[in-house]
C-alpha cells in the first residue's frame, strides 16, 4: 500500500517542481528573444542593402553604385552585362550556396567560364580561399576557364594564387570601367517612370 502512495506522490511532486521552475525558463527565453529583435533592428537600420539577399528590379540595379548593391544584385548586374556581350548566362548560385561559382557564361564557340562575383566594400579584399574555391569549383560545372570579378581587389596571396592556377580576375576599377563602357549601367542616374 505504501508503494501505491509513492507512485502517486512522486509524479505530483515532480509536476509542482517543474511548474515552479518553468516560468523562470520562459522569462529567460523572452529576454533573449527581445535582445535578438533589438539587434536585428540595429542591423537593418537605415538603407543598408548590402546584407540583404533580396534582389531589386533590374532598373534599380542598373542605376545603383557598387556600394548600394548587395551580392545577389551584383551577380544580376554581371548576368545582364554578359548577356549583352553575347554570352549565354546560367545563374548558378545567386545569393549564396553556390559552391564557388555564381554564373557560368558560355561564349559563341561553346567555351564555358565559371564566374565568381564578390561585391565587397573597397577596404575588404578577396582572400586566397575564394580563388582556390573557384579554381576547384569550375571543374564541377565543366568549365575550362575561371573568372573572379570583384568590386574591391584581391589580397596579394590571392593574386599570386590566381596567376598560378590561371584564374582571371577583374578588380574593382576594371569592373567599373567595363560596366561603364557597356553604357547600360549608370550609377546615380534616376530612371524616369513612364
Amino acid at each position: 500500500m505504501q508503494t501505491f502512495w509513492w507512485l502517486i506522490l512522486i509524479p505530483i511532486a515532480l509536476g509542482i517542481l517543474s511548474g515552479i521552475l518553468q516560468p523562470a525558463k520562459k522569462k529567460r527565453k523572452k529576454r533573449s528573444s527581445s535582445r535578438k529583435k533589438n539587434n536585428a533592428k540595429t542591423v537593418n537600420k537605415g538603407t543598408d542593402n548590402r546584407r540583404s539577399k533580396i534582389c531589386r528590379p533590374d532598373e534599380v540595379i542598373l542605376t545603383s553604385s557598387f556600394s548600394d548593391l548587395n551580392g545577389p544584385e551584383f551577380e544580376r548586374l554581371l548576368a545582364l552585362y554578359f548577356r549583352d556581350q553575347g554570352y549565354e548566362v546560367r545563374e548558378v548560385g545567386v545569393g549564396g550556396n553556390d559552391g564557388g561559382v555564381d554564373l557560368v557564361i558560355i561564349d559563341r564557340r561553346g567555351e564555358k567560364t565559371a564566374v565568381q562575383a564578390k561585391c565587397y566594400a573597397n577596404h575588404n579584399l578577396v582572400p586566397v580561399q575564394t580563388v582556390r574555391e573557384l579554381g576547384t569549383a569550375k571543374r564541377n560545372h565543366d568549365c575550362i576557364l575561371a573568372l573572379l570579378i570583384t568590386t574591391s581587389d584581391l589580397t596579394a596571396p590571392a593574386k599570386k594564387e590566381a596567376e598560378q592556377y590561371r584564374v582571371d580576375y577583374w578588380h574593382g576599377g576594371l569592373t567599373e570601367d567595363k560596366l561603364r563602357r557597356w553604357g547600360k549601367w549608370n550609377p546615380g542616374k534616376q530612371r524616369k517612370n513612364g
